[in-house]
């Protein structure tokens, strides 16, 4: 007999937990945002990121049934957790500044600034992750460990997972992209507040209402979840029954995360990098273990075989695994999208989205089905016998979360970068056939006996009868025990095995394509051969040639440099005009090797006494070694210190200065890339300048639209007013940029530069190889003053580190080429500026008329 007065609490429980979920991934987002911008990008902070979060929700799971009593209501405790959670998560926005300014003047390299960056995340994430992580068990004390309660808590699971995937859309699509991470924030806190409000008033309406069993039987509130009862009864084989769907669950864990990262770098390199494309791949995996989890608690209320289910989803995985690898490599890229698709009248940003969401769904959508069943699965199988729904929630939720974080840290850092994409795959393979052999050689797929139960003790301290209740683990230990002998390990072992090597073999290569060109899948049959791919830490690294007789760098399935005239002008130019309008630098800063073709610039100025690098992927200096000739062999040259570092990170935490820090990053559209454009990356440059330096920062006008340039130029004006434009492009065609910053007002000798070219053949091969040879070459490609620009500039959004608002302006026009309409906007502008040039009357009148 059916309670509805449970069910329609236990409605409204879901849609609870998907409000929790929703502002759980809303506050995800901002905090991994705003505490990169404080310990840097590198690896090692990305690590201590994802330990802190992901090991605040296992802490979590685990407190919450060992120290909060069984009388106190679950409804209740849920609520002081989400009132907690909302509280800690505003309270943030006020403590970040003052954990910055403490880490800035305390970091170091080495063990001691590991450590302090975790200790840095842990202060932050670790407070509110342990409550979000006991969320679940509270509310599993409401459900009970019965087949029906076991049901619920996974489908609480899934509307968790639900709400999460409504957090990532609605943060990165609306939140961030109109607003900033403070409205963010308080958005999160206010649907904490929500779910809060509304747990306190069901816990006042149920009073001592009873939730369903599954047999139609219930019991007080206090001790409902008692229903599971001890486990102290139960035949040696119990254990080990109830053990292996816990290794399994770890496995699983372990494996969907791995997975998320390879897929995710793939996924990002065929769609593009931009925040809009992270967050879609991000929410299809979200909702496909959300949907399968869903799938999982039904599969778990009615089975008597839980963990065969379980066992079944590891299986189906060997070979989901490799069709998810062959469809993102071979035949996802050939699914290109149509003109109606890419044009720019019909809105293309938005129907892009919607056709890489599909695109996406097919590829990953079936495999991370299997992993989001798995976990109520693992509930189910792994159920013995408990008293308290809360602890057997917390056992399985540790080890899936333990598996997650060692997912997280191992496929970053070693996997991908040690092995490669294949490999890593492969070892997805390996765990779900670990995890199939382990519950079908174990026992641990066994069947229950639904119709048995045994009497079960309540917890010691807990008012009332002692219920009986129907129970599936130890049913199923027991069945387990009896059965033991009927299972042919030899037979299930072979099966598996064979399964294991038919999957290992299906995982294809990442083809080179994909790592070089990454969604310009017709640009891959330009090349002629690939001089080095490889797969690092932060990012994919390509070096080819092309039919076309140039040689080019590729990073993150991007050409970001190359030996083309256009390119190769651009790489000089962000050397050698901020190195000549200075005069006479000394120290030099490079952000992003590259080609290494910009640093190389500067070995051709005997003054230049130190050139530092600083580039946050070891692979890219591997790359450029391919590019020797074009970098005059920068990195072999005794002045040269190259650090592995996000290039934010380095300025905020050393002390040195430079008279010329140049900026080359990637383009603003790739994910993060906008905080080397924003208003305080531009205030740390500046204090890291000495007297007279000067800056140069790289825009690009192609891939982009207006309102992004704009955003660039603007923001770098607002550092440096007196900022100068110079383009790369040949008769006045736009395509790139250099913006050069002053401290005051510009002054270009242009006689002092005549002389300079004249007296060092070094130099002038340098600047004559990409048609700058001349005084007068070099100058006709100013391109105009920020303060002329004033009127053009008057709309333009700031980016800031608040809101990044830059990468979410790129990540909307990266299919827009309106270079030249852009340039043209800007021309109209530029006028001849003899307050900046000191020039003989001949190259003046040609300027003039060149103008």
């Amino acid at each position: 007999m059916v309670n509805h007065s449970t069910s329609r609490q236990a409605l409204a429980l879901y849609l609870l937990f998907c409000g929790s979920g929703c502002a759980a991934l809303i506050y995800e987002i901002v905090w991994f945002q705003v505490l990169q911008l404080v310990i840097g990008s590198s690896p090692i902070s990305v690590a201590a990121l994802l330990v802190s979060f992901m090991g605040g929700m296992g802490l979590g799971s685990i407190a919450l049934p060992r120290f909060v009593p069984w009388s106190w209501h679950p409804l209740r405790v849920y609520a002081g957790l989400e009132l907690a959670i909302g509280i800690i998560g505003g309270l943030l926005l006020l403590v970040l500044p003052a954990v910055r300014v403490v880490y800035l003047a305390a970091v170091g390299y080495g063990l001691g600034g590991v450590l302090l960056r975790a200790a840095v995340c842990v202060a932050c994430l670790l407070p509110p992750t342990v409550l979000m992580g006991a969320t679940l068990p509270a509310a599993a004390r409401w459900a009970g460990t019965s087949r029906a309660g076991v049901g619920r808590i996974g489908r609480f699971y899934a509307a968790n997972t639900a709400g999460a995937v409504l957090g990532v859309l609605v943060a990165s699509f609306y939140l961030l992209r109109v607003y900033d991470t403070v409205v963010a924030t308080f958005a999160a806190v206010a649907v904490n507040a929500v779910v809060a409000v509304v747990a306190v008033f069901m816990a006042r309406s149920s009073g001592a209402s009873r939730p369903a069993m599954a047999d139609g039987a219930s019991m007080p509130v206090a001790v409902r979840a008692a229903a599971g009862g001890s486990d102290s009864g139960a035949p040696p084989a119990a254990a080990a029954a109830g053990r292996a769907p816990l290794a399994v669950i770890f496995l699983s864990g372990f494996a969907a995360i791995g997975a998320e990262v390879v897929w995710t770098r793939q996924l990002s390199l065929l769609f593009g990098a931009t925040v809009y494309n992270f967050s879609l791949i991000l929410a299809v995996f979200l909702a496909g273990i959300g949907l399968g989890s869903a799938g999982g608690a039904r599969v778990a209320a009615r089975t008597d075989r839980p963990g065969a289910a379980l066992g079944w989803c590891q299986i189906g995985l060997l070979a989901l695994v490799p069709y998810a690898a062959g469809m993102i490599g071979y035949r996802l890229p050939l699914w290109l999208p149509g003109p109606e698709v890419l044009s720019w009248e019909a809105g293309s940003p938005w129907y892009r989205f919607l056709y890489d969401l599909a695109r996406c769904a097919i590829a990953i959508g079936p495999a991370t089905l299997c992993w989001g069943a798995s976990f109520p699965l693992a509930l189910a199988a792994a159920n013995t016998g408990e008293a308290d729904a809360g602890r057997l929630v917390a056992r399985v939720s540790v080890r899936h979360t333990a598996g997650a974080l060692a997912g997280a840290v191992l496929f970053s850092l070693v996997l991908i970068p040690g092995l490669g994409t294949r490999h890593a795959q492969q070892v997805l393979v390996l765990a779900a056939a670990a995890g199939a052999g382990l519950l079908f050689l174990r026992g641990g797929g066994s069947a229950a006996d639904p119709g048995r139960e045994r009497p079960r003790r309540a917890p010691r301290g807990a008012p009332g009868e002692t219920p009986r209740s129907t129970g599936i683990g130890a049913a199923s230990a027991r069945f387990a025990y009896r059965r033991r002998g009927s299972l042919r390990p030899g037979l299930v072992a072979a099966a598996v095995s064979g399964a294991a090597a038919i999957g290992l073999m299906a995982v294809p290569a990442s083809p080179p394509g994909l790592i070089a060109f990454g969604r310009d899948v017709e640009e891959r049959e330009t090349i002629e051969r690939y001089l080095f791919v490889d797969e690092g830490v932060n990012a994919s690294v390509a070096v080819s040639d092309s039919r076309g007789g140039y040689r080019q760098l590729h990073i993150s399935g991007k050409v970001v440099a190359s030996t083309m005239d256009l390119d190769l002008r651009l790489e000089r130019m962000l050397g050698h005009v901020p190195a000549l309008v200075h005069g006479a630098p000394r120290t030099v800063l490079v952000v992003g090797l590259g080609a290494g073709i910009t640093a190389g610039a500067f070995t051709r100025y005997p003054e230049v006494e130190r050139i530092v690098i600083c580039e946050i992927e070891p692979k890219v200096s591997e790359a450029s070694d391919r590019f020797a000739i074009q970098n005059h062999a920068v990195l072999l040259d005794p002045r040269t210190e190259l650090i592995y570092d996000d290039a934010r990170h380095f300025l905020a935490t050393t002390d040195e200065q430079f008279d010329v820090v140049t900026s080359d990053p990637i383009h603003p559209w790739v994910r993060g890339a906008a905080s080397l454009y924003s208003v305080e990356y531009h205030d740390l440059v500046r204090r890291r300048l000495r007297p007279g330096g000067v800056v140069a920062q790289w825009v690009p006008l192609y891939e982009t639209d207006e309102a992004a340039a704009k955003s660039q130029i603007a923001t770098f004006a607002g550092a440096y007013p007196d900022a100068t434009l110079w383009s790369s492009g040949v008769f006045d065609e736009g395509y790139d940029l250099v913006l050069l910053g002053h401290p005051g007002p510009p002054r270009v000798d242009g006689q002092e530069i005549t002389r300079r070219l004249a007296g060092d053949p070094d130099l002038q091969d340098s600047l004559g190889e990409v048609g700058l040879g001349s005084t007068l070459d070099l100058l006709r490609t100013y391109a105009g003053r920020a303060s002329d620009l004033e009127p053009w500039l008057r709309d333009a959004e700031i980016n800031r580190d608040r809101n990044l608002r830059l990468q979410y302006l790129a990540g909307l026009s990266l299919d827009r080429q309106d270079a030249s309409g852009i340039y043209r906007s800007i021309l109209r502008y530029r006028r001849y500026p003899p307050e900046i040039f000191r020039v003989p009357a001949n190259d003046e009148a040609a300027l003039r008329l060149a103008f």
